[in-house]
């Protein structure tokens, strides 16, 4: 397959693109604007390297970023835009990709600000935006959706293992609980779940997974109601199958349909009947990212 500078817009995770180190302005931007074969990374992810060298984000497995900074700070220092070819066809034959096929690297050494800041304030608010890099780097149209964002319920050792790995892994997690006292870092405190209901002021959005976590099932119902008529891109609560056949039932009787219970992922994970809160945890994290993949 050959991607190398192709038409249109290319969707790009916010992951993939480190906005935020680019906002703060004085940083150049070096972002995959072509591929050949197979790459690593997805065309449009992106790298920010700051005028120290410091870099924020990868367009490799490490093959290659070290030499991209050292373009990218000469690019700074001539204030010219440069495209960069590794792997096949490459000026540089001592940097191998393991991988295979070529690389096109754009380095725009003072992206537009204006643009940068705007794009920060659309994520902000969870939608996606749009940022187009110069005709000279190549002209690529991204379109940046926000970062994957898990919405965690339960209570327990299944919830906190959950949000804890989740949140080591860097993903943005909000834990809701009955129980204030978890084994859960401060940044994770859980906010207090008072009644079997949605939170209020919690929105969803097509880049958010709801997991639930409950051995008392009765807290499921009305919070699974309001997901499964969300646009999240992941549902699903733990659970044996019998629990799995009364949850369904349960949730018919509040009037839910059949077209929105078949959204509950079953089964819960990748591993089935994981009988540990870690094993569990690992098996629905690499379930949610799987489907994060085709959605």
């Amino acid at each position: 397959m050959n991607t190398r500078f192709t038409a249109g817009v290319v969707t790009v995770a916010q992951d993939d693109f480190p906005i935020v180190a680019l906002a703060k302005g004085g940083a150049a931007l070096a972002v995959i604007v072509g591929i050949e074969g197979t790459s690593y990374r997805p065309l449009g992810a992106a790298m920010a390297v700051e005028a120290d060298g410091r870099r924020t984000g990868s367009l490799s497995s490490g093959c290659i970023d070290g030499d991209v900074a050292v373009h990218a700070l000469a690019a700074m220092a001539e204030n010219t835009v440069q495209v960069l070819r590794y792997g096949a066809g490459s000026p540089f034959p001592d940097l191998q990709l393991p991988c295979g096929g070529g690389l096109d690297i754009a380095i725009i050494p003072a992206p537009d600000m204006a643009s940068l800041h705007k794009v920060a304030d659309i994520l902000k608010q969870r939608e996606p935006a749009d940022f187009i890099l110069p005709d000279a780097a190549g002209g690529l149209a991204l379109r940046i959706v926000p970062e994957l964002r898990f919405l965690v319920f339960g209570k327990g050792p299944e919830a906190a293992t959950f949000a804890n790995l989740a949140d080591a892994a860097g993903y943005s997690v909000n834990l809701f609980s009955p129980d204030a006292d978890m084994d859960v870092p401060s940044r994770l405190t859980p906010r207090g779940l008072k009644r079997a209901a949605w939170p209020e002021g919690v929105p969803i959005d097509d880049r958010t997974a709801v997991l639930l976590f409950f051995h008392d099932h009765e807290w499921e119902p009305a919070i699974l109601a309001h997901a499964l008529s969300s646009p999240a891109f992941y549902i699903g609560a733990q659970g044996s199958y019998a629990a799995r056949e009364n949850r369904r039932i349960a949730l018919m009787e509040i009037g839910l349909s059949q077209q929105q219970l078949v959204r509950l992922a079953d089964p819960f994970g990748m591993i089935p009947s994981a009988r540990d809160p870690r094993t569990l945890a690992v098996s629905v994290l690499a379930d949610v990212l799987s489907k994060a993949r085709e959605a």
